[in-house]
């Protein structure tokens, strides 16, 4: 079991988001997962269209006329998770706390009745580094701090640290921390200057996965959904699908105490290995298979198959031998960022090949964050950032050509 802390003291880095829609994306691979709403002002509650009299307010405090105890006030959500609400009581908190003895602690007592009930237990912090933070963060065995890509952020993930630290100094308490991209703008330069610059100081706190700028995410919040239940084909829904899997595939193998048998997690789909046919067996054609299916199913199959048959490489090259990093994006990838268009060096060229259907792309390359136009393509056309995308046209018959 796995307990983990959202939290930034920075507003507006998507730490809600990232904690409503990471539940969904863990309860989708199958497991079992409780939010806790430890902000007073009930953010993930609200985002999830959940209201309640109750709230951890009346776990924790002790002055509370109406006392209850942690699975009392569960609420399920869309069948693949549980939430905890929070209210504007829980801000009395702080105060109420803050002369007690142990009280670094209440949270990990209120909530170590239900912790074999789940596989994932996720506690949405409040935007500040008081008690509930630091009652969160002895909860937890790990920390997960989302930022935007900005100046103001480095600042907040350096603060967080610091008390991670104070927390295994004072309370012989460790956490393991990461940091998540979010709120990724592929379209402006400063997003990725200032994501070279996460990855040169937080190198090994980074997950893989960033989470792009989408406006579904916010339309999901509005209707009171997840994103994977608003539009899951959105590009939000697929980021916060391979954050689950990333941290899925984390999970380490527990050994069960004597006596008892660990319970069994869903498995990560993995893809299924590829068939491998002997000498004297051939593999039936697609075209060959259609009779088994319907007449739909045969007609997609043979569309698919002609849209694979139709992709062709390109080889994307840029001189740059002292650089440390050169992307290349464009409307071929919606201008997205990931490790499918990194290129590689190769004796001081960085080269990449990426397949496409025939037709025109318009790319930029991106040198150590800095967006650059290709130098050794001639069509080119100014776009509405007032900087230049270059042209590349694939036809029909695989040869690559610039556009005119």
């Amino acid at each position: 079991m796995r307990t983990i802390a959202i939290a930034n003291q920075k507003g507006g880095c998507g730490k809600t988001t990232t904690a409503i829609n990471l539940a969904a994306a863990l309860g989708k691979n199958g497991r079992r997962v409780l939010l806790i709403d430890l902000d007073p002002q009930a953010h993930a509650s609200l985002g999830l269209n959940v209201e309640s009299q109750d709230s951890i307010y009346n776990v924790i405090s002790r002055l509370t006329p109406r006392k209850l105890r942690l699975e009392s006030i569960v609420k399920r959500v869309e069948n693949s998770f549980d939430i905890v609400p929070s209210n504007i009581l829980v801000g009395t908190l702080e105060q109420e706390l803050a002369d007690e003895i142990g009280r670094e602690l209440k949270l990990s007592e209120v909530i170590a009745p239900v912790k074999e009930n789940y596989d994932y237990i996720l506690i949405d912090c409040a935007p500040s580094l008081g008690i509930l933070t630091v009652n969160a963060l002895r909860a937890s065995d790990e920390l997960l701090i989302p930022v935007e890509t900005s100046r103001f952020s480095i600042q907040g993930v350096e603060h967080l640290l610091d008390i991670v630290t104070l927390v295994r100094d004072r309370l012989n308490h460790v956490i393991q921390c990461r940091v998540l991209i979010t709120m990724f703008d592929s379209r402006l330069r400063h997003s990725f200057a200032m994501l070279e610059t996460f990855r040169r100081k937080f190198s090994e706190l980074l997950f893989d996965t960033i989470v792009h700028t989408n406006v579904k995410l916010k339309e999901s919040a509005v209707m009171g959904q997840t994103v994977a239940v608003y539009d899951k084909y959105s590009r939000g829904s697929k980021d916060y699908f391979t954050l689950a899997k990333e941290i899925i595939c984390a999970e380490k193998k527990e050994v069960p105490a004597a006596g008892k048998q660990a319970p069994a997690a869903a498995p990560v789909q993995e893809p299924a290995p590829a068939r491998v046919f002997p000498e004297n067996m051939v593999p039936v054609s697609p075209e060959k298979m259609v009779p088994i299916f319907s007449e739909k199913m045969g007609t997609i199959i043979k569309q698919e198959v002609k849209d694979v048959r139709q992709l062709f490489p390109v080889r994307f090259s840029y001189d740059a031998a002292g650089a440390k990093s050169v992307f290349v994006t464009g409307s071929f990838n919606d201008w997205s960022l990931d490790d499918h268009c990194r290129l590689t060096q190769v004796n001081g060229k960085w080269e990449s090949v990426i397949a496409l259907k025939p037709g025109v792309y318009k790319y930029q390359f991106i040198v150590d964050g800095v967006w650059k136009e290709d130098p050794h393509n001639p069509n080119k056309e100014r776009n509405s950032f007032g900087d230049v995308n270059s042209l590349i046209e694939v036809t029909v018959d695989g040869q690559e050509k610039s556009a005119v």
